[in-house]
């Protein structure tokens, strides 16, 4: 019996990947209470002992001075037992499946997908857990079938109704890790990505750096034929993926980061981390991008708020402000930098919000509003054959 009583116990240990240490002390507290519902009929009030001999299996329970063969037990003894041992051996499952995935937070994990819900799916962690990615969590792009192998990246781990495995597909660290797994430069330190972009489901911009000479950052990110950035693109669906250069020189980083676009003047705003950058007529579609996913992307990216004009454009604006009579050159300029370039920005401004700017005071600026709204009617009734 006391063999028997051993192999159970390295069983369990093998199997379940517990600690013998936890089940002992399952198995000594659940022949405790068994012990104590005993001792309320044979010996009220006697102290309950348990002592395991982890070596030989032995197992020795005293109530009193009393020791109690097994027995004694019975079925309602070998009941509590193996329901205590039970709930034991589920919390320390539990225990362990939290402290294993906690510890990786912020990690990729791959999974199966074994259960599609209204609000979220549910993957199959190697065996190992339950993972959760709710439907804000997801990318735009994801479908997924039962039976499919997804990458995720464990976004938050807590016990709530047992162990929750929160994961994420929209998270920019998914992307970080992917290339993690696929350029090794970036893996072994060579590479390093400084900073992330992403609009999940559309696109992302990576900025990296490589601190060997030797290695083309960029790529290193592509690869051969861009077999290293398709399989990552592949991964999220098809996301277009940018891997720009990162510089040191703010200048240089804005220009990499507003590529494809060709830039041709930047001015900065070093105090509130502004940048005003100009381009050809040719290039403000390319920089801005749809619905201002480039410009946007490339202000995530460097940190600082970028806006992108046409020189032409600003040239244009000089010229329509000028006409205004209280309006010169120096004052033109400043409104057009501040995004007032016609008449019509600028009889929709209260005085106040124009006497903020530099050079400006509130006599100044309702003199400017005033005008701007006498050019606007002038120019209607001339349209009009007035």
């Amino acid at each position: 019996m006391n063999k028997e009583f051993l192999s159970i116990l390295e069983q369990l240990e093998r199997e379940k990947g517990l600690d013998k240490n936890v089940l002992v002390e399952a198995i000594q507290h659940a022949l405790t209470v068994a012990a104590k519902k005993i001792a309320k009929i044979t010996s009220p009030g006697a102290d309950v002992k348990v002592e395991i001999d982890t070596s030989k299996g032995d197992i020795h329970v005293w109530v009193g001075e009393k020791e109690i063969v097994s027995k004694e037990f019975g079925r309602i003894a070998a009941q509590t037992a193996r329901q205590v041992i039970i709930q034991k051996i589920r919390e320390a499952e539990k225990d362990n499946v939290y402290n294993e995935f906690k510890s990786k937070e912020g990690d990729i994990v791959g999974g199966v997908v074994y259960r599609l819900e209204r609000k979220a799916v549910i993957l199959d962690l190697m065996g190992k857990g339950e993972g959760i990615i709710p439907q804000s969590f997801l990318s735009p792009l994801d479908r997924f079938r039962m039976g499919e192998r997804v990458k995720t990246i464990i976004y938050e781990v807590k016990k709530e109704k047992g162990v929750q495995i929160i994961l994420s597909r929209k998270h920019e660290g998914l992307v970080k890790k992917l290339f993690e797994l696929e350029v090794p430069e970036i893996y072994e330190g060579i590479v390093e990505i400084k900073s992330i972009a992403r609009e999940a489901g559309e696109r992302t911009k990576v900025a990296v750096f490589s601190k060997d000479e030797k290695v083309d950052c960029v790529g290193a990110c592509v690869g051969v034929r861009g077999s290293r950035v398709k399989n990552v693109i592949e991964e999220l669906r098809g996301e277009k993926i940018d891997i720009v250069r990162w510089h040191e020189d703010v200048k240089g980083f804005i220009k990499a980061a507003l590529s494809p676009a060709a830039v041709s003047r930047i001015e900065l705003n070093r105090d509130n981390k502004r940048a005003k950058v100009i381009v050809l007529p040719d290039q403000l579609s390319l920089a801005i991008g749809k619905k201002g996913q480039n410009v946007r992307l490339a202000s995530r990216l460097v940190g600082w708020e970028i806006d992108v004009r046409s020189k032409e454009l600003m040239e244009e604006g000089i010229k329509e402000i000028m006409k205004l009579k209280s309006v010169g050159k120096k004052i033109a300029a400043t409104l057009v930098d501040a995004g007032y370039s016609n008449l019509g920005s600028l009889s929709g401004v209260s005085p106040e919000g124009l006497s903020r700017l530099k050079g400006i005071g509130k006599k100044k600026a309702k003199q400017i509003i005033e005008e701007a709204k006498l050019g606007i009617a002038t120019s209607k009734k001339e349209v009009n054959g007035e």
